[in-house]
């Protein structure tokens, strides 16, 4: 079991909070990814995890051991944590080959040669680079490089293996490659992984969970999917999806929505009440993702083409209505000229309603025109 719990992790220097009142659970073999802009406090909550940055208060647990209590002053070591390392710079040995690189760790642990020689080929052969056990990092590629140093930190078996940014060196390509790779290698072990990246792409397509963060504080902590569509507040919704969610300013009153000189019923997909007194009207955001804008040429609202990004297998469409610019998406070889008038439905259950004064997600439904 790799089970890790943090409660109440604070992180301060000076009046800095770089993390504020983090509680999470991360369960045994899931692929969490925490993601966030710089400085949100996702690689100092991996270091803290890790042991090699210190909470100023709160309290880590990993497979049922406290490794870090401020309170009662436990602080065990990363060299204690059985943990592995991945990062940016995978700081491989130029002097030593692919073999020697991933047995290094193992000699220094005192594992016997035959152990060494049977782990290592084990390792070899999961990664797929068995045919450049005896090359210098020099004479790899960048992933091949990459597979050597993702060897290298499996080698001793760690309970839980730490990523910070690991890909961001590559190419677009081969980090598309390398993506598929450890999606393949996390099904392969038995260990839970903690991945920290800015690329949302990354976290919605590996991770089993995302954390998503902001000024140090925790904004939603959910499958990525659930966090596509479902949105805890404003950033969230915003830092999900490519291209981003549309978010037009709106009037909410007795169920029914103004935005952009439209007017639409808005109806919740549970028959869940919007704090909102009858007669009264509420300031409120819609947040619409982008393929919830269809466009037919029987849809009930007109607009014309502002313009169009069309990129093969979709065409981003940008649309004016009432000198409001909206995106949507279309899938297929498509494209429009610029200022032709198009008809467009909003579609879907997923809508939705944001409160603009927090910015908190209070209804997900549906428009009816």
């Amino acid at each position: 079991m790799s089970r890790i719990v943090l409660e109440n992790i604070t992180k301060r220097w000076g009046d800095f909070v770089g993390v504020d009142n983090l509680n999470m659970v991360i369960d045994d073999r899931a692929f969490v990814s925490l993601l966030g802009p710089s400085g949100c406090g996702k690689t100092t909550t991996l270091r803290m995890i890790a042991g090699l940055e210190t909470p100023t208060s709160g309290r880590i647990t990993i497979d049922g051991e406290v490794v870090f209590d401020s309170e009662q002053g436990i602080n065990i070591p990363p060299s204690k944590r059985d943990v592995g390392f991945l990062f940016q710079n995978y700081a491989l040995w130029p002097h030593m080959t692919v073999y020697q690189n991933i047995a290094f760790g193992l000699e220094n642990l005192k594992w016997s040669k035959e152990e060494i020689r049977t782990r290592v080929d084990e390792l070899l052969a999961l990664l797929k680079i068995e045919e450049f056990e005896h090359r210098y990092p020099s004479e790899l590629s960048g992933g091949q490089q990459q597979r050597v140093a993702i060897a290298r930190t499996l080698a001793p078996r760690p309970k839980i293996l730490f990523m910070d940014e690991p890909l961001s060196n590559l190419d677009a390509k081969l980090r598309m490659e390398m993506r598929v790779e450890l999606k393949r290698l996390h099904l392969t072990t038995d260990s839970t992984f903690v991945y920290v990246t800015h690329d949302q792409l990354e976290a919605m397509t590996l991770s089993s969970k995302v954390a998503i963060m902001e000024k140090g504080i925790l904004k939603q902590y959910a499958d990525p999917l659930e966090m596509y569509n479902k949105p805890s507040c404003i950033f969230v919704g915003d830092f999900i999806g490519n291209p981003t969610m549309n978010f037009l300013d709106a009037q909410y009153k007795d169920g029914t929505v103004s935005f952009t000189g439209l007017k639409a019923k808005y109806i919740t997909e549970d028959g869940h009440q919007i704090n909102c007194e009858k007669g009264d009207s509420k300031d409120v955001v819609l947040g619409i993702r982008p393929e919830y804008i269809q466009i037919r040429d029987e849809g009930a609202n007109k607009g014309t083409i502002f313009s169009t990004l069309p990129s093969g297998m979709e065409t981003t469409v940008k649309i004016n209505i009432n000198d409001t610019i909206i995106t949507s998406v279309v899938f297929g070889s498509v494209d429009y000229p610029v200022d032709k008038e198009v008809s467009f439905d909003f579609t879907g259950n997923s809508i939705i309603l944001f409160d603009k004064e927090n910015g908190d997600n209070i209804a997900i439904g549906r428009l009816e025109f």
